[in-house]
């Protein structure tokens, strides 16, 4: 979410929302993260925030989306150290990437975190995968838990945007598009979340349920190193990639409105968190800052001309390599000092 769909107040209340919890997943992790599981949570955000940068197309659309990552990070790490994982590749992104805005930065945690982890893990695909999970039931159970987690995040945004009423989105045009869409992209994640979990319940089963107890008796190494280059392949060369269609939240936006990206008020909190944005995102849509648009020879401006696909940037591969170091960096230094924190057992 940008920061222009957003009030104050209920940007305020879900940034509070947001960290409450996150305080209370970080006091969990502090009796219950141990050694082998530190560099796991911050290999696996970077893992995320580089899959989050391909943009798949929805076909007959012309919409796109992305991963979220939330339940794969549930699965592999339990619910709390998810959260955080998620938060942190928010945070990177909205910081220094200029990806969602930063007053909408508690929505988008409580969107992409609190759905998966802590509703759609515990309570649809645990039940539904079981401690022993098959590969059948696994890939049922990822299917069902991404899809759903997906419409309850789709609407979260919807009532967000509704609750601010500083856009022009009414609620019944707004969700009869956002839903659909957003089925189709969740579909899209549930696949390949289970193609991900069924290849590594394949290679590391105690990954998995009540096998993670016997986890620690075995190193993680392999699977650590695996994640890290996988998430350097993904940002730095399969990011080019991407498809160039809207996301799901633009094109519902821009079939509402008739405009992909709202403008936010040009005074206030909105223009002094934007201008604070500005400041620190030092790869504005994972690439470098470009001058303003000049006219070319077909008369339209630069920043208007089409793309073309794949798109070979050398900024978008530092962003997606620099970016996934940065997240890895951020969620294994909570992970340690949560780790450092816990008390000493005899």
């Amino acid at each position: 979410m940008a920061d222009a769909l957003l009030s104050p107040a209920v940007g305020g209340t879900m940034w509070a929302a947001s960290a409450g919890l996150l305080a209370y997943s970080s006091s969990r992790l502090k009796t219950t993260l141990d050694d082998n599981r530190v560099p796991l949570m911050g290999v696996l955000a970077a893992f995320v925030f580089a899959a989050q940068m391909i943009n798949f197309s929805i076909p007959g659309t012309g919409s796109s989306g992305h991963l979220g990552g939330g339940l794969i990070l549930a699965v592999l790490l339990g619910p709390h150290a998810a959260f955080l994982s998620i938060a942190s590749v928010l945070a990177v992104q909205a910081l220094f990437f200029a990806d969602g805005g930063l007053l909408a930065l508690g929505c988008n945690i409580f969107n992409l975190g609190f759905f998966p982890c802590f509703l759609c893990y515990p309570f649809i695909f645990k039940p539904l995968a079981g401690e022993a999970p098959s590969r059948g039931r696994l890939m049922t159970a990822s299917v069902i838990a991404a899809v759903v987690g997906l419409q309850m995040g789709a609407f979260g945004v919807v009532l967000e945007t509704v609750a601010s009423g500083i856009s022009e989105l009414p609620f019944n045009s707004f969700v009869l598009l956002m839903q659909p869409i957003h089925l189709a992209i969740g579909l899209v994640e549930g696949v390949v979340t289970a193609a991900l979990l069924v290849f590594l319940h394949k290679a590391r089963p105690e990954l998995f349920g009540a096998a993670q107890q016997n986890a620690k008796t075995r190193s993680l190494r392999p699977v650590i190193v695996g994640l890290a280059l996988a998430a350097m392949v993904v940002g730095g060369g399969l990011s080019w990639f991407a498809a160039g269609d809207p996301d799901g939240l633009e094109w519902s936006m821009a079939k509402v409105s008739g405009k992909e990206e709202l403008e936010a008020p040009e005074h206030g909190i909105h223009s002094t968190l934007g201008s604070l944005q500005k400041s620190f995102a030092f790869l504005p849509d994972y690439n470098f800052k470009e001058p303003e648009a000049t006219a070319t020879d077909s008369g339209k401006p630069e920043a208007q001309q089409t793309e073309s696909w794949p798109n070979v940037s050398a900024g978008t591969s530092i962003s997606g390599l620099l970016g996934g170091f940065m997240t890895l960096c951020l969620a294994g230094l909570v992970a340690l000092l949560l780790r450092r924190r816990a008390p000493s057992k005899a």
